[in-house]
């Protein structure tokens, strides 16, 4: 039976990775700020709480980080932990940058120190490309980060990059583009949108406000994502894979998917305030991910439309 480590486990990815492996015969173990108090909802929500270990760690704490991968003992680590909010690191910078950065590269040397081999899986994210524009981003388009949160991911996958090159580690960046799902926390604007539409159906009058409704993503389903994260541990070459749909579409698209779900006219019930646009936003943000369909044999199967009906259907429940 192989043992995997989750840092992050209460998360919507490490919940959805955690049932994914456990399907698959693993032994899990996931960490968490505090296991004594932490909630961990998403684990409840998904019925498999009581089938994790959960192990307390301090990502920016080297001793922690330690201790945690020298208790649990895996065979592989997927490192989801750090603070996850573009919009919360124009808030935040220094604490975004401290739990991202330090955290990988407290992980990366606890796994090059203990001389056992284990396998790396670090979260990336499609924010590092900065505005794709018209061109589709692969693995080897530059970055060109425009946001706190942006730039700890790239310094995390340069990290990884260096440890896998100059130390020989079995360490693998997932390049993921947009992914959704029930279990995203409210702050967040796809749940947000959602929960706007069921809100205002049910009769409340209030108007949803956004931000900028022209932004476009690739926006794809989480649990398929973390079958990706899984196919790259399982490859003997370590290197980093973009995930993605291949598919872009506007914000507003989204909002009128999510509204019509409940039979709304969109342009009825949103208005949009300069108090939710982010100081340096992405206008576009475009992804080719065939390299993983190559590689990995993976390709999304769960589109924008699809997504937006399937958490609406999730928060009706």
């Amino acid at each position: 039976m192989k043992r995997a480590l989750i840092c992050g486990i209460g998360g919507q990815d490490g919940s959805y990775l955690a049932q994914f492996l456990l399907g698959k015969g693993y032994e899990v173990w996931g960490t968490s700020r505090d296991a004594q108090s932490a909630s961990l909802s998403n684990l409840d929500a998904l019925g498999i709480r009581d089938r994790v270990r959960v192990l307390s760690m301090a990502p920016n704490d080297f001793r922690s980080v330690f201790q945690a991968v020298d208790h649990s003992d895996p065979d592989e680590i997927y490192n989801l932990s750090g603070q996850s909010s573009v919009g919360l690191s124009f808030e935040q910078p220094a604490e975004t940058l401290e739990s991202i950065v330090t955290g990988v590269l407290n992980l990366l040397e606890v796994a090059r120190m203990r001389h056992k081999g284990v396998r790396i899986y670090q979260a990336g994210s499609s924010e590092c490309f900065g505005d794709t524009g018209d061109s589709a981003a692969t693995e080897k388009t530059p970055f060109q980060p425009r946001s706190p949160y942006a730039v700890a991911k790239a310094s995390a996958h340069w990290l990884v990059s260096n440890y896998r090159e100059a130390y020989g580690l079995s360490c693998y960046t997932g390049i993921l583009f947009n992914h959704e799902s029930p279990l995203r926390p409210r702050r967040f604007v796809t749940r947000k949108i959602i929960a706007g539409a069921k809100r205002i159906a049910e009769g409340d009058g209030a108007k949803l406000t956004l931000g900028n409704l022209d932004i476009a993503r690739d926006w794809g389903w989480a649990p398929e994502y973390v079958d990706a994260m899984w196919r790259m541990l399982q490859t003997d070459t370590p290197d980093d894979f973009l995930i993605a749909t291949g598919e872009t579409t506007a914000l507003r698209d989204f909002v009128a998917e999510a509204f019509a779900f409940f039979d709304l006219d969109w342009q009825d019930h949103v208005e949009q305030s300069q108090e939710f646009s982010r100081p340096s936003d992405i206008r576009v943000s475009r992804a080719d991910p065939s390299r993983a369909g190559k590689a990995l044999d993976w390709q999304a199967q769960t589109r924008m439309r699809d997504v937006v009906r399937r958490m609406c259907e999730a928060e009706t429940a």
